[in-house]
């Protein structure tokens, strides 16, 4: 070989180098950027980069906040893995820690499966449970008390969910819609269409299963979105209810079907030995698996704001040591609410963002999600039920709100006017005080 062909050829390969080295290390343009994937399991520790969703510093590892004079700091008995303070009104994230890592989810998990499927069915809906209905329901998982060949309208199965926990009563409805698997998928394409790209559902009543992972950024979201429904806010605030039983015969030989109590498991709504009720709460929902640990995502109003708070796994293993801890971060946020600048935001659905609340909107354009266009009253068609809040009122604009203002853990309209939920996209306008 000549050496001007070797030359030839060592310039070739030069080149092609350099060229394949430029395609390697220059940046993909915006619109190539490939979306954000769930991750497949939990990490053990938080990951040193983690999703920016609603701003950088929410994608850091450790706690994040703004302490300035006037501010008051963390408390310091909070053992959580990962948790989060918003202002569910601005959409402010006040503090976080860790909030974007992928973690088990547990029940909480069922905040989204109700944001997607509630408005399908009214809740008069009557359904008779075929065995298939339970077939898939995980060992070991909460139970309501459902029996097959028996019926249960649609507001009994999700009394049954938020109050209880049920997951048998999330397969009933899941295969109501078509199946657990339809049923993932639709909460999936909800979870991305909410932004909560730190989600992947693989079973839709929060069951540990693998590869199922959520964060608290996302289940805040879930709480936010699925508060804007009316129905949603009426049962993940009602305390106690009564539930159908097993249809038998009593000693007379005469065919009867009793009910028995069921009772929230929010102990920070229902209240425990070590636990009292927290002023203001209005809900959201709890969870607790092996793999999850405690879990749950609270809203509450004081003082004309309005909180979110998600906690996710305490270490510290002190009993209801998640509602305690809850109440501690929700206290720091009324405290440092007006002073402590946020950290980041809850951001808006896909699509949403740029809209805005149209003045003088009728009812039918504001008060969307309703279960299955069920009464526009906001009653649940039940006396039995009791919730904390389902009081509605009127709203400037056409708008229904309801009345979540708690004192002692009974419901009371707040001085001056009632705490209403504005349930039109964009945010921020989600929760609003009217006088």
């Amino acid at each position: 070989m000549s050496a001007s062909t070797k030359t030839a050829r060592r310039s070739l390969l030069v080149t092609s180098a350099a060229l394949l080295s430029a395609a390697l290390t220059t940046p993909v343009p915006a619109f190539a950027a490939p979306k954000p994937t769930p991750s497949a399991t939990p990490s053990a520790t938080p990951p040193a980069n983690m999703s920016t969703v609603g701003g950088e510093r929410l994608g850091k590892a450790g706690t994040q906040v703004n302490l300035s004079d006037g501010v008051p700091v963390i408390p310091k008995d909070i053992s959580a893995r990962s948790w989060i303070v918003s202002d569910a009104e601005s959409g402010d994230v006040l503090a976080s820690h860790n909030a974007h890592w992928r973690l088990p989810p547990a029940s909480t998990l069922k905040m989204l499966f109700a944001d997607t499927v509630l408005p399908k069915f009214p809740k008069t809906m009557e359904h008779k449970v075929t065995s298939a209905d339970l077939a898939d329901v995980g060992a070991g998982s909460s139970m309501v008390g459902i029996k097959e060949k028996e019926t249960y309208t649609v507001h009994d199965l999700w009394l049954g969910v938020f109050l209880r926990s049920g997951n048998d009563a999330v397969h009933v409805l899941s295969h109501m819609n078509g199946g657990v698997a339809a049923t993932v998928k639709e909460m999936n394409e909800h979870a991305e269409e909410l932004q909560a790209l730190d989600t992947n559902v693989v079973s839709p009543d929060g069951y540990d299963e693998r590869g199922q992972v959520s964060s608290a950024y996302d289940l805040t979201l879930f709480a936010r979105s699925g508060l804007q429904k009316k129905d949603f806010r009426e049962y993940c605030s009602t305390v106690t209810a009564k539930f159908p039983g097993e249809t038998k015969k009593n000693k007379q030989g005469k065919t009867v079907r009793g009910t028995f109590e069921i009772q929230n498991t929010n102990r920070l709504l229902a209240g425990d030995s070590d636990v009292s009720v927290y002023q203001g709460i209005a809900g959201v929902k709890n969870g607790n698996t092996t793999n999850a640990g405690a879990t749950f995502t609270g809203v509450a109003e004081r003082g004309g704001k309005v909180l979110l708070v998600t906690v996710m796994n305490p270490s510290e293993e002190e009993h209801n040591e998640v509602y305690k801890e809850t109440a501690r971060l929700l206290d720091w946020g009324f405290k440092a609410a007006g002073k402590v600048q946020p950290v980041g935001e809850l951001v808006a659905p896909q699509g949403a963002a740029g809209s805005s609340p149209q003045p003088g909107a009728t009812d039918g354009d504001t008060d969307s999600g309703e279960a299955g266009g069920g009464a526009s009253d906001g009653g649940s068609g039940d006396a039995s039920a009791s919730p904390v809040a389902n009081a509605s009122a009127e709203v400037d604009g056409g708008g229904i709100g309801i009345a979540l203002g708690i004192t002692g853990g009974v419901l009371v309209l707040l001085a001056g006017g009632a705490f209403l939920i504005n349930r039109r996209w964009p945010l921020p306008e989600l929760v609003r005080r009217r006088r």
